[in-house]
């Protein structure tokens, strides 16, 4: 299936796809639809394009990647990242450098016809969600809170990247066993608002559906389709620092694992099984990787990378502009280390990948045909790391035609290098240029 992205139409509509013959969907998928990427037919959506190729944007990063460096011709959507939630739900917040960069943002997505949302929450951010969606009068006032925010910046849309439902995060959030329905009780509210109603709503979600009361997955998440105009569903994060041994950051598949710690396919499957429709999901990709330190007695046997070696867990690589020293604490009170994580534009930056986004000759690299992922190896320092690369994002561009999927969410823009990977996973889902 080939969709077409005229450049010559850019200026009035920024991807104009093609009318395509239908193409049924798989029989792991909703059958609802009679097209792949048919239209969503409840009232509530109101993002109209066939095919959403988006990412988030992060806003700490605006001093040294400014919102006129983004290839904006590549996207149809770009989500700002984060405003956060407060304890009072009144008051969503931006720190100052993003109330200041979010203007500029928004006013460079709108001239180039790219829908402008703005991400709410995140790993630092969802604390108090909780408590803002609690009660019919904390959600009334939450949703005029989202409603005057996205009149103030002239926003398309409203990213709610709850980080989780009924289950903890970061570890000090506010959590309740009532979170999903409440969640779905604001969102209900939210579309009833005179500003709600014109937003097009997305969630980032984890790799199995929202948590019930009892906190488990639900079996029925449908009703969240009819208020949201897409999920993406954040398949990466699945191996890193915190696991037994080295794996991958974002798999596609996860059969080979040693412990199924959930991969894209998987939690597409937990989705659709869970009745969300596989036309409102969109695959979220990572443009970075994890680190870790691997000796070489374990990293290579037989002259090629082992799958999941051992690693040392004292010995945290220093990720993309980190040194051995950094150390930060979040709001709970917690203090860690370097991170190791390294984006994509870093991994090229640091040597472990040459300008075309393949590995230096110097390093070790195995590309995972079980998970479709890649590693490199650098046996002079021991450290390895498990990323994407654009052979990878093409597997998952394939993955999500297969599916009947909406399209991909990158974390995040600026981890990109010189468009590889968006250009990859687009090539692979038939996004051309006229």
């Amino acid at each position: 299936m080939t969709k077409l992205l005229s450049l010559s139409l850019f200026a009035a509509v920024p991807f104009a796809f093609a009318q395509l013959a239908p193409t049924p969907l798989p029989d792991s998928a909703p059958a609802a639809e009679s097209t792949q990427l048919a239209r969503r037919a409840t009232s509530n959506s109101t993002f109209t394009e066939d095919v959403l190729v988006t990412a988030w944007y992060p806003g700490w990063l605006g001093g040294t990647y400014a919102p006129d460096t983004i290839s904006w011709g590549k996207y149809n959507a770009l989500t700002f990242a984060f405003a956060t939630t407060t304890s009072d739900a009144s008051v969503i917040a931006l720190d100052s450098e993003s109330a200041s960069l979010l203007p500029t943002f928004v006013s460079a997505a709108k001239s180039h016809n790219v829908k402008a949302l703005l991400s709410i929450g995140g790993w630092t951010g969802s604390q108090y969600y909780s408590s803002n969606v609690a009660t019919a009068d904390s959600r009334t006032t939450f949703v005029k809170a989202v409603a005057d925010l996205a009149t103030k910046y002239n926003l398309d849309g409203i990213d709610f990247d709850w980080e989780y439902p009924n289950h903890q995060g970061i570890g000090c959030n506010l959590i309740s066993s009532s979170d999903s329905a409440n969640f779905l009780s604001f969102l209900q509210e939210l579309r009833q608002d005179p500003m709600g109603s014109t937003l097009i709503l997305s969630s980032a979600v984890g790799l199995t559906p929202y948590a019930g009361s009892d906190g488990t997955p639900m079996a029925d998440v449908s009703a969240f389709a009819e208020y949201l105009d897409w999920i993406a569903i954040m398949a990466y994060d699945v191996w890193g620092s915190w696991s037994t041994a080295v794996g991958p950051n974002a798999p596609l598949g996860d059969s080979c694992a040693p412990s199924q710690a959930g991969s894209a396919e998987s939690a597409v499957n937990a989705w659709t099984a869970a009745k969300f429709p596989a036309n409102k999901i969109a695959l979220g990709v990572a443009a970075y990787g994890h680190s870790f330190s691997v000796a070489n007695s374990a990293a290579v046997v037989n002259n090629q990378l082992a799958a999941y070696p051992a690693f040392s867990k004292a010995a945290q690589p220093a990720g993309e502009g980190e040194t051995s020293t950094t150390s930060t604490t979040d709001q709970c009170g917690t203090t860690s280390g370097p991170t190791g994580v390294f984006n994509f534009e870093g991994m090229v930056s640091a040597g472990y990948l040459t300008s075309n986004g393949t590995a230096a000759p110097n390093m070790v690299y195995r590309f995972d045909d079980c998970s479709k992922t890649p590693y490199v190896y650098n046996p002079s320092t021991n450290v390895e790391i498990s990323y994407d690369d654009a052979t990878s994002f093409a597997d998952k561009g394939s993955f999500i035609n297969e599916k009947g999927l909406l399209g991909f969410a990158m974390w995040h823009v600026v981890g990109d290098y010189k468009d590889i990977l968006v250009d990859s996973i687009s090539d692979a889902m038939g996004i051309q240029n006229c």
